[in-house]
């Protein structure tokens, strides 16, 4: 018995000498040398407790009194806690930091934030996982949430995209069901290989996202070690109304770095918050990462002629034909004060453009529009604007909203809550005037699934892909696929030899070996 307790003191022993040298195991040691006064324990309500510890029982082992308001207090509180998780990109991280322009863009956007080089403006990121659960590991094989918050005197600039320049599908009405499949069978509440290769291999416009998911790059060696993008197209609007399209590209200067699926499996294993404590470590010791901003420009006239579709999300803008423009610098340099806070709470939504940034006919971000303000409103509740994390601080709110659960502020006073008006309420801004567009066309539901789903998949195997990435990437579908059915295994195998024959070939050879291990018929290949 004294053998176990001295192992078992050795191995704590151990374990803080370990932990003491990242700063996120010395947070409250951080935080206790830095706070000399001890403050008393006061109720929500602000009065003071003179036992946290111990309820208020008729005589020692009595029961409890309902009189105990600060018992109820205390449980009522921590029964709400919790607030409905993101329903994508439930798991992240976040930090706070600041852009700063470097190169002059001001003859595609009036947009405020990139007005002057030199320029600095606040800014929030968030990075996340798009189908996993917060109890997720850091190191699963997921596209990456990379969402920025810019704090603009012109109010919130949200650019909310991913590590990657594309999705896997091309109309919103499908990102639910898309969602559906990624996520766990409803009636086993497992992860379904069938669920998740079905519609991948029913809706080919996935396959240029599958192949970039499964290749190295499908696995990042936590958040500063990945690109960002915008993903969609946007539209910018110089000071004299003209309009361009645009996407935004931010890499990372600490260079891309990947890990194998190897390692990640043992990281999910010892560390599931990998990325969470890598990123936290960081801006702690001062080693701040960085990404550097770029757009690419297409005209309208240019957009006329591309050979793909301009606002297709499953497609990207060749760099040789739309090279990157240097815009400026992502800094973060500072870590949350408190997790629930400012990254929990924290709202992004594409909707929120500031005068000189516009959407493009990209039916995907008409989607998301609507989807992420209404997801925020249902997480956070109807006012998480007025949260400090989302606020518009550097612009005064002025409109004609009021009240609503969670209104903390003066709900904008005696000001007239109706417009028009004779009182001085808020007026128009001719400004902030949006570029003039036309649409035509037939209404209809156009389904465009159909819509060139494998020339550029086929471009990125073959000019992007070198052989030994190609072999890692057939082995890496392989690996899921292999747990599917087998008509589902034949059809996602077709799928893939129309990107090109040899990866058709090289998925069917990593199943098949498959199929003798297990002594199990391959199907019909």
């Amino acid at each position: 018995m004294d053998t176990d307790w001295m192992y078992c003191l050795i191995f704590v022993f151990a374990f803080s000498e370990a932990s003491t040298n990242e700063p996120v195991a010395n947070q409250l040691i951080d935080y206790k040398n830095s706070h000399h006064d001890v403050n008393r324990v006061v109720t929500g309500y602000g009065v003071p407790v003179d036992n946290i510890a111990a309820t208020l029982t008729v005589g020692y082992h009595g029961p409890v009194l309902l009189q105990d308001v600060v018992f109820l207090d205390t449980m009522a509180h921590f029964d709400r806690e919790r607030i409905p998780e993101r329903v994508v990109h439930a798991k992240g991280a976040g930090a706070f930091g600041y852009f700063e322009v470097t190169h002059d863009i001001t003859q595609y956007t009036k947009a405020v934030v990139f007005s002057e080089v030199g320029k600095k403006t606040p800014i929030a990121v968030r990075f996340s996982f798009v189908t996993g659960e917060t109890g997720s590991a850091d190191t699963t094989r997921d596209p990456r949430g990379f969402s920025i918050k810019f704090y603009t005197e012109d109010g919130i600039w949200d650019l909310v995209g991913n590590n990657t320049p594309i999705f896997f599908i091309r109309d919103p009405i499908l990102f639910p069901l898309f969602i559906h499949s990624q996520k766990r069978n409803p009636a086993t509440n497992l992860k379904d290989a069938n669920m998740f290769w079905d519609f991948i291999s029913l809706r080919p416009e996935t396959t240029h996202q599958t192949m970039i998911t499964f290749s190295d790059r499908g696995i990042p060696d936590g958040y500063r070690y990945m690109h960002g993008f915008g993903s969609h197209t946007f539209k910018m609007v110089n000071h004299r109304h003209e309009a361009v399209y645009v996407k935004f590209h931010y890499k990372t200067d600490q260079g891309i770095r990947n890990l194998s699926p190897a390692k990640a499996a043992n990281i999910s294993g010892t560390d599931p918050d990998y990325a969470i404590r890598d990123l936290y470590n960081a801006i702690s010791r001062g080693d701040f990462p960085t990404w550097s901003l770029y757009i690419q420009v297409m005209t309208f006239k240019e957009a006329e002629h591309f050979q793909w579709n301009p606002f297709d999300l499953t497609k990207v803008w060749p760099q040789e034909d739309f090279p990157l423009i240097p815009v400026g610098k992502i800094v973060l340099n500072q870590n949350p004060s408190n997790y629930f806070a400012e990254v929990e709470q924290i709202g992004f939504s594409p909707a929120h453009m500031i005068p000189g940034i516009e959407p493009s006919p990209d039916k995907m971000l008409h989607g998301r529009l609507f989807a992420y303000s209404d997801t925020q409103r249902y997480r956070l509740g109807t006012n998480y604007l007025q949260f400090p994390v989302n606020k518009p601080f550097r612009s005064q709110i002025t409109n004609f909203q009021r009240d609503g659960p969670q209104t903390y502020t003066d709900n904008q006073g005696g000001a007239p809550n109706y417009f028009p008006n004779s009182f001085h309420g808020p007026k128009n801004d001719p400004t902030a005037v949006i570029s003039t567009f036309n649409v035509t066309g037939d209404v209809a539901r156009y389904n465009s699934g159909d819509e060139d789903n494998f020339s550029q998949p086929t471009l990125f195997w073959r000019n992007v892909l070198k052989p030994d990435e190609r072999d890692r990437l057939a082995q890496n579908i392989a690996d899921t696929l292999k747990d599917a059915a087998d008509f589902i295994q034949d059809r996602t195998v077709k799928m893939f030899s129309q990107v090109d024959a040899e990866f058709g070939y090289k998925l069917s050879e990593g199943l098949s070996r498959y199929a003798e291990n297990s002594g199990n018929s391959f199907g019909s290949f």
